[in-house]
């Protein structure tokens, strides 16, 4: 074993491990796959052992006693320990339930024709620009249009949504500093009482807006007699306007800074665009967005070649386990054909994201149409890294269409 992977401690990396954590997860997964850090919790590198993990019905998702130890009482704590991602049944199946019919693949598809036009506008807008930002002015701006479309976001506000989204998602690593967790309040605070006012004056007028269906299945929605309270509204908006185009973002981002890297599987997509549906697999397994997960069990599991009690706290890597070599062959080839992809960038079990389908449609429309259009897309300047372990993508990306 080298010093790497004995002394690693999910809870003091640093930022040699944000900029590439993948040499020291395939280091401890050929050494230390079921890792234990001075806290005792415990963090899987191996897919098997993290595929158990989010397939098993005893592994509970509330992080109630968690944060409130990393948060104390404030904005994160009261949003976090709300939101569909952080609670287990029957709270978790009430809220899933509730947006299920308005997240169906087929209700998704009915979006294309927005997302393909609001693609073409942004395209065409970057396209005159010639030297862009591929984060500021394209990736972010896509999802953000989306989601809050669907939830009946005013137009004005949408620019806020990726600070407040970077804020309140950064509290969210295993080491967060002060600063950090004073903005993460902010933003829950502010984005709060915009979404108090929006949902108090949908209540009042159901029929006053043409936008806003997932709003609507979460406000006047029941499920086994149960309407979810205004707190519980709000703190799920905030969760689906962050999730909704964090992600997306960072997979479009990610998948444009792989294809610059590598270019001549950029070649190969421009080559054949029938391409781009595995791509896009390959794009969220070898640059995943959401890098780390979290469960503590419920009762005891067994892995592969160890048992974990009942009570343990687990960091799931879901960027190791997309680079597992048992799986995916020569892991660190990007490879846009690769088949089978059994990756799990959006998890998998009972809480497999709802907004999954979505995601990929945006991703292949978007990067689909920015390889089309940009046949000598190139970059225009560093790239500057999001700067959290459990969430991975960019704050900058200057690129250049000439």
């Amino acid at each position: 074993m080298t010093s790497t992977t004995t002394d690693f401690d999910l809870n003091r990396i640093g930022p040699d491990f944000i900029a590439d954590p993948y040499p020291t997860l395939h280091r401890l997964r050929a050494a230390r796959p079921v890792h234990r850090n001075a806290d005792g919790s415990v963090f899987l590198t191996r897919y098997a052992d993290v595929l158990k993990v989010y397939q098993s019905r005893d592994m509970l998702s509330d992080k109630a006693t968690e944060f409130a130890a990393k948060f104390g009482d404030c904005p994160l704590h009261r949003h976090h320990t709300t939101s569909l991602v952080f609670n287990d049944p029957p709270y978790h199946s009430t809220v899933r339930k509730l947006l299920a019919a308005a997240f169906t693949p087929r209700k998704l598809a009915e979006f294309e024709p927005l997302i393909d036009g609001i693609v073409d506008r942004l395209i065409d807008r970057v396209a005159e620009m010639g030297d862009f930002d591929m984060i500021e002015d394209f990736a972010k701006v896509l999802p953000t249009e989306i989601i809050s479309f669907m939830l009946g976001v005013p137009e004005e506000i949408r620019p806020k949504l990726r600070g407040y989204s970077v804020a309140i998602l950064g509290a969210l690593d295993p080491v967060v500093p002060p600063d950090r967790l004073a903005a993460g309040n902010a933003a829950v605070a502010e984005f709060a009482e915009i979404l108090d006012d929006l949902i108090t004056r949908r209540r009042a007028n159901p029929d006053g807006a043409a936008q806003g269906e997932v709003l609507e299945a979460l406000i006047f929605g029941e499920h086994e007699g149960r309407r979810l309270s205004q707190e519980e509204l709000i703190q799920n908006c905030i969760f689906l306007l962050n999730a909704g185009h964090e992600t997306t973002t960072s997979l479009v981002g990610n998948a444009v800074g792989t294809l610059l890297d590598n270019p001549d599987q950029h070649r190969r997509l421009q080559e054949d665009p029938g391409l781009i549906t595995t791509a896009v697999e390959e794009f969220l397994r070898v640059e995943s967005p959401l890098q780390i997960g979290n469960r503590r069990a419920g009762a005891e599991i067994e892995l592969e070649d160890c048992t974990l009690p009942n009570g343990t706290y687990i960091h799931t890597s879901i960027a190791a386990a997309n680079r597992d070599p048992s799986v995916f062959p020569d892991p660190d080839r990007v490879d846009i054909a690769r088949k089978p992809n059994r990756q799990i960038a959006f998890i998998t079990g009972p809480h497999v994201c709802l907004g999954a389908t979505l995601a990929r449609i945006e991703g292949r429309i978007a990067i689909g149409k920015l390889v089309d259009r940009f046949p000598h897309l190139a970059p225009a300047g560093a790239r500057t890294r999001l700067g959290l372990a459990r969430f991975r993508g960019f704050t900058a990306f200057p690129v250049t269409t000439r």
